[in-house]
């Protein structure tokens, strides 16, 4: 399909718009909300689904042809469909993080059509944080240009990396997160898959691994890392599925490398 570059713009000036809502219903109800559990270890809360809503409203109201896919509402099939426009949505990335008023959680809004990204963004609504990309232009923070850090050295990297709620001690990621743990400078678990990989596009990380996320997770923040030129693979090299996304992102090929060696089991 042939999109407009006023189009685009138009499109992330939307996401832009409808992030800063979302955001506002997540400080809104910090520190108020009643928790309850999709499963175990898996919290949802009424700041989710107000986020949601509230992001929903927006885009829907500008672009009442589009389809909508949120962490909360589930049918993946609009998302692949030819010349369909779907806005992919996750309200709250961090919920665990949020529901213990730790500053670590994030809206994230793609719009995809046809199974390509057109744009993306990623709001950090406690300090003001927004990620920003168009396919083919680059990606921002608050307007102005990020890269990544051009790490190749995994003794010097700073690593995250995102666990699944069901992992225990047996899981294949603690046996990852050792291995790497004795090879990489420092390694975190920070929460919110969104703002790790915005983290590794603008150069504040080196790596970041997960194989337990969902599309809404990474939607905006996988275009966001691919505009700056660091790379985004599955462990074994190959191509990342958007719907069952299991990968390694990292700042350069030679850092993806360094981290597959560790990664694979």
């Amino acid at each position: 399909m042939n999109i407009s570059e006023a189009e685009k713009r138009d499109f992330l000036d939307a996401a832009i718009e409808a992030a800063k809502l979302g955001g506002d219903k997540l400080i809104k109800w910090m520190g108020k909300v009643d928790v309850q559990e999709k499963g175990p270890r898996d919290p949802v809360t009424q700041a989710d689904f107000e986020s949601q809503q509230a992001i929903s409203d927006h885009l829907m109201a500008k672009f009442p042809d589009h389809q909508f896919l949120g962490e909360e509402s589930t049918d993946k099939s609009l998302v692949s469909t030819p010349g369909v426009f779907c806005w992919v949505v996750d309200p709250l990335d961090g919920t665990v993080n949020y529901v213990h008023q730790l500053n670590s959680f994030s809206v994230s809004i793609a719009l995809r059509c046809g199974g390509e990204t057109i744009v993306g963004v990623v709001f950090d609504p406690v300090i003001g944080e927004m990620f920003c990309a168009i396919a083919g232009h680059g990606a921002t923070l608050n307007g102005k240009p990020i890269s990544h850090s051009g790490c190749t050295d995994i003794g010097k990297a700073l690593v995250v990396c995102s666990f699944s709620s069901s992992a225990n001690r047996d899981h294949p990621e603690v046996e990852r997160f050792l291995r790497v743990l004795g090879q990489a400078a420092s390694i975190r678990r920070l929460g919110s898959a969104a703002l790790n990989l915005c983290f590794v596009a603008c150069g504040r990380v080196d790596s970041y691994w997960a194989t337990g996320l969902s599309c809404w997770d990474i939607a905006a923040g996988w275009l966001i890392l691919q505009e700056t030129g660091a790379v985004m693979k599955t462990i074994e090299g190959g191509e990342v599925d958007f719907f069952e996304p299991k990968f390694c992102a990292a700042a350069t090929e030679k850092m993806f490398v360094a981290m597959q060696e560790h990664l694979l089991i």
